[in-house]
């Protein structure tokens, strides 16, 4: 039986899954969901034994299901090979008493790898599956990490094109290198002045735009979706829990259905969500605790039942969580609205006009499985200091961010003995300057290479391959422009006019 996904702003609206991965948004700037969450249909004992790859065809097989076998085989075993740099895809480092998913060992060492490294296959494979002929254009906003990672997946595919949209003023040094070095003739890298929640609206506003969807399908394109808001992207981020858990039942750390924590820095939402998910496919989660930096609009709302946008952006150590609109959390609410399209298009059309909502107590009692709070700036150097300081173990802002919500959830539950696996998001070779600044404020006189080659050295880790193979690179990329060009630089890019 196939899994239909339908759109969290119109019921009416239902595609296939590979439908879902190609058209990335629904209409009226719905979200797709699918209609059921599938339960795992093979036992712990069986995942333990399996591989990264395997375990990914065992969950995603339920999701994807117009995909064959070997189609969908084909996607894992491209995505998840020598482009990470361990066999485990995904391995758990045990430090103060927590277990770290490490996310980051993909070809851009960030946890977006984790599912940017398949997009590309499950949309090709998509639209073949759907006869499309147009040029499928990638349009994508990101707050440092999904636009290299995207960047990286999709140089070069062809029938593709690319194009990201950045802050030019918020993400770190290390990120924008990444970024705007990007070889690839299909590859476009613009830097907005404005900050991520800006430039996330104007590609949504693109994705909506009917009128420019007949101006690029006359001209043989059309848009697709890299961010989190595409299923293609939700769907391979559930696979590395299952995995984790999986790990820890053969590794004897846990016993047959003990309960795991699992701890998120979270900014868009999606990567707690598709915790949320492998718990409801049957993985034994207790608590999702959802962390946030000084942006701490996702704990003011599990606080409190308001969603509210209307306060001071603030950039800080940890822009991958600088976000005020978190687009995933509408996958939540429309499952929380109790799976009502009307209900939930309303509470987003709140967020648009007023810039907040507030959901019904009924609602917030179905909250229950998440635990949200917040690290400040200050806090999240301590964290890493500490850590380093205690174990020789160095992680980046992110992880700190969740490390000290983490440390704050202990003292306010006392829950200090279910084990807890953080979601380390981020390799500290792409914060460099925050996390060797944490550690000894005298490294703030490197520059950001020295640093780069300090922490190798305090850490006794080898620089990683997307770290040496940016520090000589040219500068491909250098186009900025306002928010309110964006469509205009997009229709440049593919040289199309109204």
């Amino acid at each position: 039986m196939d899994l239909v996904y339908v759109s969290t702003r119109n019921a009416d609206e239902k595609v296939t899954a590979s439908q879902a991965i190609l058209k990335g948004l629904a209409g009226e700037g719905g979200l797709f969901v699918p209609t059921n969450i599938p339960a795992l249909d093979v036992s712990m004992d069986e995942l333990a034994k399996m591989s990264y790859q395997e375990t990914a065809y065992e969950v995603m097989k339920l999701f994807l299901t117009d995909f064959t076998e070997e189609e969908l085989k084909y996607c894992i075993n491209s995505a998840y090979d020598s482009k990470f740099d361990t066999e485990q895809i995904a391995p758990l480092v045990k430090a103060d008493g927590a277990y770290y998913l490490e996310l980051f060992h993909g070809s851009t060492i960030a946890f977006k790898d984790m599912a940017l490294s398949i997009l590309p296959y499950l949309l090709t494979t998509s639209a073949k599956k759907n006869h499309v002929k147009n040029e499928i254009v990638i349009l994508t906003a990101t707050s440092g990490d999904t636009g290299k990672a995207a960047l990286a997946g999709f140089a070069d595919v062809p029938g593709t094109k690319i194009i990201v949209f950045y802050p030019k003023n918020g993400v770190s040094p290390i990120q924008e290198k990444q970024m705007v070095t990007q070889k690839g003739d299909n590859t476009f890298v613009v830097g907005i002045n404005g900050n991520f929640d800006q430039a996330q609206t104007g590609v949504k506003q693109m994705f909506s735009d009917t009128g420019l969807a007949k101006v690029m399908d006359d001209a043989g394109y059309q848009f697709s979706s890299a961010n989190s808001i595409n299923i293609g992207r939700l769907v391979p981020q559930i696979v590395y829990y299952v995995y984790a858990y999986a790990k820890m039942y053969e590794n004897g750390e846990i016993g047959k259905g003990e309960k795991i924590n699992v701890v998120v820095p979270t900014g868009n939402f999606g990567n707690i969500l598709a915790a949320f998910y492998a718990k409801n496919m049957g993985v034994p989660i207790a608590k999702l605790i959802c962390a946030s930096n000084e942006n701490k609009v996702l704990y003011d709302f599990f606080r409190t039942g308001i969603y509210d946008k209307n306060r001071e952006f603030i950039l800080t150590s940890s822009p991958s969580m600088d976000i005020l609109i978190s687009s995933n959390l509408e996958r939540l609410i429309h499952r929380i609205a109790g799976n009502d399209a009307g209900k939930n298009a309303e509470l987003m059309k709140a967020l648009i006009s007023d810039g907040r909502y507030e959901i019904t107590q009924e609602m917030r009692e179905q909250l229950t499985d998440f635990y949200g709070n917040f690290t400040g700036e200050s806090k999240t150097a301590e964290v890493i200091k500490s850590l380093y300081e205690s174990t020789g173990y160095v992680i980046d802002t992110h992880t700190a961010v969740a490390a000290g919500v983490y440390a704050e959830y202990k003292a306010e539950t006392g829950d200090i003995d279910t084990k807890t696996v953080i979601a380390s998001t981020a390799s500290p070779f792409k914060f460099t300057r925050s996390v060797m600044n944490a550690i000894d404020s005298g490294y703030d006189r490197m520059t950001d290479f020295e640093l780069v080659d300090e922490l190798s050295k305090i850490a006794n880790v080898a620089v990683p391959q997307a770290i040496e193979e940016i520090r000589s690179a040219p500068v491909l990329h250098d186009t900025v422009c306002e928010v309110e060009e964006m469509e205009a630089v997009v229709k440049r890019f593919l040289a199309i006019e109204k």
